[in-house]
């Protein structure tokens, strides 16, 4: 924030027009703090990352019928690797310094804004620890009717209530900037932190989805497709997640969603590009695939945490399939980018039969939307245009305007006759529906064979005794030694 406030300064940009600062952060993402020392006890945990899968499968093995949708009735969500409960009970299940922390009264819990803005107000001289309700939302320890913390859920989970952060607005005055410790001085300091909303709420936000039936997909590292359900929440049957949209003002009503969450998009680029080192960058990917304009058959399900949306399947892993010995790298790229549109596509079809109202476009935005490509891609594979604004970082953009509209800063306002146009691109379908279709069920094809890939449950032989030959690898790896050793017998005995 220094480093931009000098640069401001260098373009002539005076600093003392910033009125105020928004917070967006990547939701789920679970860290436990020393609110004495102010330090992290733990690295935080990623919305993506898998180490709490046998936290959940044991979660699930206690509620009746081993139901992962026993919490969604208050939850919105399924008992999944993905929310931030899990991470937690798993960091105080596993980290001896966060289990002392949390005995001794020391420990602090928060998604990545509760870090951000406890940090920026004080830290441990007074700093403001809260969230607010879309960050809140994305726990599992959060009543989406009651718009509170739910001490059933807290129970559930075994996690106490007072490492909590208090739940605020999406758009209040949390807290003002304090001087940074490490400087003498802070050039923002006394400026309110007066917005607050996880980022795919941002982005509904900044793409100005605040009508009841617009919808926004944001393609970052993962795919996240959010439809305003207005004051009610809606419960999805078809496994999409029910969660908290914004709430634009202390006094305001809370909005909600249902989300689609594809974990694995822009995630794919960095793999081909870091893993199999075929690209050298995102730009590449965009002309590798354009050179053959076609996957000649081979499809990619880049399953590498699992299913989200609309499966919730973590057993799933990646694969390719449909390989020949034409298929080349360039394919691969293509297929690539289909998949991140296969999978949007996916999530649509189960928002569309929730709603009972199919979208009849789809207004798009985050950093894979400058490949033209994949857009002109997902309008065919959608068979609906696809609109993408001149300025895509909608979620910055969110942020600020929640910040701007807080009582007490009011720089701009945000209801519905004060907002001005978005000029914006858009792609209309290219390809007839029946290929669509076609390509669209094969996809399907390829998703139901990369399922029940992974289980943390041991395999048992006949007799319910785990046997070591359950592992395939580990199966072969013993007999292939076993070989070796009587070769080896063998041969010392021939001299």
């Amino acid at each position: 924030m220094e480093r931009t406030c000098e640069k401001l300064t260098q373009l002539n940009i005076d600093i003392s027009n910033i009125k105020a600062i928004g917070v967006t952060n990547q939701r789920e993402t679970t860290l436990v703090w020393d609110k004495e020392t102010g330090e992290p006890l733990y690295n935080a945990i990623v919305w993506l990352d898998l180490r709490t899968q046998s936290t959940v499968e044991r979660l699930i093995n206690k509620t009746p019928g081993r139901n992962k949708n026993h919490l969604k009735h208050k939850t919105g969500l399924p008992i999944s690797t993905y929310f931030s409960a899990v991470k937690l009970r798993w960091l105080m299940d596993n980290v001896d310094e966060v289990h002392q922390a949390v005995v001794s009264h020391r420990a602090m819990f928060g998604t990545v804004d509760s870090w951000l803005i406890w940090c920026l107000t004080g830290g441990k001289s007074g700093g403001v620890h809260c969230t607010d309700v879309t960050n809140a939302s994305r726990t599992m320890l959060f009543n989406i009717h009651t718009m509170d913390w739910d001490p059933e859920l807290c129970k559930y989970f075994g996690i106490p209530m007072e490492i909590l952060p208090r739940v605020r607005s999406s758009s209040e005055i949390y807290g003002l900037m304090k001087i940074c410790s490490s400087r003498k001085s802070g050039a923002l300091s006394g400026i309110p932190i007066s917005g607050c909303l996880g980022d795919q709420s941002a982005a509904l936000v900044g793409q100005m989805c605040f009508q009841d039936g617009q919808a926004k997909n944001t393609y970052g590292t993962g795919c996240f497709l959010l439809r305003n359900t207005g004051v009610k929440p809606v419960m999805s049957e078809h496994g999409l997640l029910t969660t908290v949209a914004y709430k634009l003002g202390r006094d305001k009503p809370a909005c909600y969603a249902l989300e689609g969450s594809v974990a694995i998009a822009g995630a794919v680029v960095r793999w081909l590009q870091d893993n199999l080192g075929i690209i050298g960058s995102s730009e590449e990917l965009e002309k590798l695939a354009a050179s053959v304009g076609t996957s000649y058959g081979c499809y990619f399900v880049p399953a590498f945490s699992g299913l989200y949306a609309p499966y919730w399947e973590p057993s799933a892993r990646g694969i390719i399939c449909g390989l020949t010995q034409f298929t080349n790298k360039s394919h691969l790229a293509f297929a690539a980018l289909e998949a991140v549109c296969f999978q949007t596509r996916e999530i649509l079809d189960a928002m569309n039969q929730d709603s009972g109202i199919p979208l009849t476009q789809l207004q798009v935005d985050g950093g894979m939307t400058s490949n033209k490509l994949l857009m002109q891609l997902q309008a065919d594979i959608l068979c609906i245009p696809v609109v993408k604004p001149s300025m895509p970082e909608t979620t910055a953009l969110g942020a600020a305007m929640a910040a701007g509209a807080a009582e007490g800063v009011s720089v701009w306002s945000l209801n519905p006759e004060d907002l001005s146009e978005v000029t914006s691109e858009k792609f209309e379908p290219q390809i007839n529906p029946e290929e669509s279709e076609f390509r669209y069920a094969r996809w399907k094809k390829a998703v139901e064979k990369s399922m029940n890939w992974e289980t943390m449950e041991p395999v048992c032989n006949g007799n319910g005794e785990t046997s070591i030959f359950s592992s395939v690898p580990l199966g072969f790896y013993i007999i292939g030694s076993m070989l070796m050793l009587i070769g080896a017998k063998y041969l010392t005995g021939h001299k």
